[in-house]
């Protein structure tokens, strides 16, 4: 993706497709499913970093920090998916948010 825009296009896609594959549910039942989605990918960053560290004694090793990335990835996107969802003006939500944010950080 080059730019923010492309980012955003994926995601109204991603937003697109769901509502059209998934089955019909009242908007408050989709927007509630869609939150705790973005719940079981942050537990899917959890299992892969205990993963990596190999903190499971019966699991050993089992992921490595590149799954660790992609699930991440995964949050990240969902999240995006979710915002989507409950707001078609998602972008500009992010990126206003994202200002503020930021400045914060610069005191």
């Amino acid at each position: 993706m080059s730019d923010d825009g492309d980012l955003w296009e994926s995601i109204e896609h991603l937003q697109d497709w769901l509502a059209r594959t998934q089955p019909d549910r009242p908007p408050q039942e989709t927007l509630l499913l869609r939150m705790l989605k973005l719940s079981e990918e942050v537990g899917e960053v959890a299992e892969a970093v205990i993963g990596a560290t190999g903190q499971n004694p019966r699991k050993g090793v089992s992921h490595t920090w590149d799954d660790v990335r992609s699930e991440l990835c995964d949050v990240i996107i969902t999240a995006a998916v979710a915002l989507r969802t409950l707001s078609p003006d998602a972008q500009e939500i992010f990126t206003t948010h994202l200002a503020r944010v930021t400045a914060r950080s610069h005191p």
